[in-house]
Formats: structure tokens, sequence, C-alpha cells
């Protein structure tokens, strides 16, 4: 649940008809802020936020683009952007050493675990595998636009892919870590 409600700004944008990208722009970044209100309400620090705010900047400067040129041709690449700006933000976390799947982890596994390095790597991990594949994502969209087919369905397919490869990785390979640690324990 915790990366669903990382990405709904991404969701919200992408299911908004590419028509009316100014105010998809617009409900992301109102989601974004509200989520990280939220989150900031029930403790959440701000390792636990970093696509979040990602998100909020991302889609203000997206917003203030789409609104004072409605017919830019940013507009044609604004879903490659979007997830090449995912694949910066979670490329930035890795370069750095805070994976950006650490602090949603974190709100979910025992202090004590947090420092310890198969968590550490895990959450590694499972961020390259979300950063390659918004960069993957980002590439094939920017060359559909490129095409002139930036706005199809198939684009669309692609979109969808691109959150829900790492997401289904993500799930499987958790699960495959905590079933290794638990034959080890035994």
């Amino acid at each position: 649940m915790s990366y669903l409600r990382a990405f709904l700004p991404w969701i919200v944008f992408a299911v908004i008809p590419s028509g009316s990208w100014q105010w998809g722009a617009l409900a992301a970044l109102v989601a974004a802020v509200a989520i990280i209100v939220q989150q900031a309400r029930d403790g959440a620090r701000f390792d636990a936020l970093i696509i979040e705010t990602g998100s909020a900047v991302f889609f203000a400067v997206l917003a203030a683009i789409a609104f004072a040129d409605p017919h830019s041709g940013v507009h044609d690449y604004s879903a490659a952007l979007s997830s090449g700006v995912l694949a910066l933000i979670a490329g930035v976390s890795l370069a750095i050493g805070k994976p950006f799947t650490l602090g949603i982890a974190k709100r979910t596994t025992p202090p004590e675990v947090w420092n310890l390095k198969p968590f550490i790597r895990t959450n590694t991990v499972i961020t390259a595998v979300w950063t390659a594949a918004f960069l993957v994502t980002a590439l094939a969209l920017a060359a559909m636009a490129h095409a002139g087919h930036g706005h199809s369905t198939t684009a669309t397919i692609v979109q969808i892919a691109g959150f829900v490869v790492p997401m289904v990785f993500t799930v499987r390979y958790v699960a495959l870590v905590q079933a290794r640690a638990g034959q080890v324990a035994r």
C-alpha cells in the first residue's frame, strides 16, 4: 500500500486525459502535497517521502508550464518526462546511499532491522529495479512521443507496465528474502 500511495500523484496524472494535461498536472500536485501533509502528520520522516517530495516539485513545474502554454511541446513528452524524473529521483537516492524504498520499508519493519546489511541490500536491489524500470519506461515513451505516438493506448500500456513490473518484483523479492531469512534462522 505504501508504494501505491507514493505513486498516487503519477497515477492521477496518467489517468486524466492528455488533452487536459494542465489539470492533470495540477491534480497530481494537489495529490502529492496532500500525501506529504497527511504522511508528515502521521509521523513519516523525510526519507519515507522522497518520491512524494520529488513528485510535488515535478508537478508544480509541469503545472506552471502547462498553464502558461497549454500547447507547449513539453506536453508531447510529459509522460516520458514523468518516468524520467522518477528514474532520476530513484537513481539519486541510490547514488547518495539512501535508496528511496528504505524509508518506505522502515514504516513496516522493526527498528532493530533498519541498519542490518541484508535490509539495506534488499532495498538497494529493489530501488535499482525501480530505477531501471523508470528509465526504460522513459526511453520507450520518449521514442513513442518522437514517433508521434506519445498519447496512444500503447503508451498507456508502457506507463502501466513501468509501475506494475517493479511492483510485482518488489513483492516477490521481499517474499524471497524473508523466506531465505526464515530458513537461515532455523
